[in-house]
């Protein structure tokens, strides 16, 4: 039977903070884990740093929070890797921990007991950790998306040369300097459309419209100013309905309209995915060219759970061919206030014309969502049976396409949530982590940091992963 994997997404503070044989030692005994996603690129505090200040401090490592903490690349950048993008290693280093290499000191450690290791790169997540990367490197507005009016925004172009030529380059660094087994990539974006209807991870921005994107467009035949029109069109109905306007024939069927009006802001919002897929595909074909046992995969963010519109856009068959495994975020314990937020955000917008609850009972009958009443989701933990059928989903979509692309869960442990939201606790964790085994899930990844998870939370995945394998003999 092959070894199922048992991840745990992990960052620098931690090892600097602890000892890197300590955060082994707690890993293994108590969590089974027997993989590192090691968080060695990121600007955020969803994968790196202490637990976010205000937020409860975790029961091991430092009792304070890092105020200062900035993030970047917590390897060493080699300058060879570079030459193809104004973006230079040094630009980006990260200072949190002064010289200090995590990647060169963790790496062998972990294999000296069997681990494996992954490289965890998140790309632009999170409007803070674009313009923490705006702030920190050089020039790095250049490579920033434009909006329909011409204006910079806050993320970068995936059709951009000198920020492709970046991330190939970073990956590239990695995958020849050190000996990692595998890249897990994550980007928390969505196209324009979908920044348009609102929510958690939404920028409110149109894009991109920058000369890369206009002319990928007309390669497809695409009428650049028609889209950009139908981009303007959409924005003014949507800033009238965040304002209580209501066209004569009603919110839904206006948007529509203009769908129908302007074809051009579907075929804008396929673009943007289009540049994100094409862009992973690269990745694949040049970790597979330069070191073919490096695994390669990509963390499909929890949008992905309560969105029809985003699903539509994350065809998991089709990126069974570039992927050796997918991390799929299914954090149940998070998963009610974030739906809650969502389904108030489209409500807000095409669906104004009903009630929210009237639109949750269709959303949950679209994405198969049975997890309690409208009244209750605002502050409501998901089951596990949740995370059971979002693991099958996958794996059918994976054979469909006739791929044996391992299918990963990602486990919500100890993520933080508001007052009067639920807290994890190690029920949640041990049957979370049973039921993504059971639904034939290829392991789990412990999510989204150790540095913020309770160590009694960590060893009822360890529990629950004896349970399983006593279970399987």
């Amino acid at each position: 039977m092959q070894e199922k994997m048992i991840a745990m997404q992990v960052g620098a503070v931690s090892f600097a903070d602890e000892g890197t044989e300590q955060v082994l030692d707690i890993l293994q005994e108590k969590g089974k884990v027997n993989t590192l996603f090691l968080a060695n690129f990121t600007y955020t505090r969803g994968t790196g740093g202490r637990p976010f200040p205000g937020f409860p401090l975790a029961d091991h490592g430092a009792q304070e929070y890092d105020l200062d903490y900035v993030g970047g690349n917590f390897g060493t950048g080699h300058a060879p890797f570079y030459r193809n993008t104004f973006i230079q290693a040094e630009d980006f280093q990260s200072r949190d921990h002064g010289t200090w290499d995590m990647m060169a000191e963790v790496i062998p450690a972990a294999h000296r007991r069997g681990m494996k290791v992954y490289s965890w790169i998140e790309e632009s997540a999170g409007k803070k950790g674009a313009i923490e990367q705006s702030r920190r490197i050089p020039n790095f507005a250049q490579v920033l998306e434009i909006d329909t009016r011409g204006r910079k925004a806050k993320r970068p172009c995936f059709n951009h040369p000198d920020y492709r030529n970046w991330h190939f380059g970073l990956i590239e660094d990695y995958i020849k300097s050190y000996d990692i087994d595998g890249v897990a990539w994550g980007s928390e974006r969505q196209g324009p459309l979908g920044n348009m209807l609102g929510g958690r991870w939404t920028t409110g921005e149109i894009t991109c419209f920058c000369d890369h994107c206009r002319a990928r467009a007309r390669e497809k035949g695409i009428q650049v100013e028609r889209a950009r029109q139908g981009y303007l069109e959409l924005e003014q109905f949507i800033r009238n309905t965040r304002s209580d306007v209501r066209p004569i024939d009603g919110y839904f069927v206006s948007f529509w309209r203009l769908l129908l009006q302007f074809p051009e802001i579907l075929a804008w919002e396929s673009l943007w995915h289009d540049g994100q897929q094409q862009f992973f595909r690269e990745v694949y074909g040049m970790v597979k060219a330069i070191r073919p046992e490096v695994q390669v995969g990509w963390h499909i963010y929890h949008l992905n759970s309560f969105s029809p519109f985003h699903r539509a856009t994350q065809d998991l068959g089709a990126m069974s061919h570039y992927s050796d495994f997918i991390k799929l975020v299914v954090y149940n314990n998070c998963a009610g206030p974030r739906y809650t937020n969502f389904i108030e955000a489209i409500h807000n917008t095409i669906f104004k014309d009903a009630k929210p609850e009237d639109g949750f009972k269709l959303i949950s009958r679209f994405l198969d969502i049975d997890e309690g009443p409208w009244e209750e989701m605002h502050n409501r933990k998901w089951s596990s049976q949740y995370v059971r059928k979002e693991t099958e989903r996958a794996l059918s979509a994976v054979k469909s396409a006739g791929n044996k692309t391992l299918i990963i869960p990602g486990i919500d442990v100890d993520i933080p949530t508001d007052k009067g939201e639920s807290l994890t606790q190690p029920e949640d964790v041990y049957e979370a982590v049973t039921a993504a085994m059971e639904a034939g899930g290829h392991g789990v990844i412990l999510s989204r940091k150790y540095s913020e998870m309770k160590l009694a939370n960590i060893e009822d995945c360890g529990q629950a992963i004896m349970d399983y394998n006593t279970r399987s003999l």
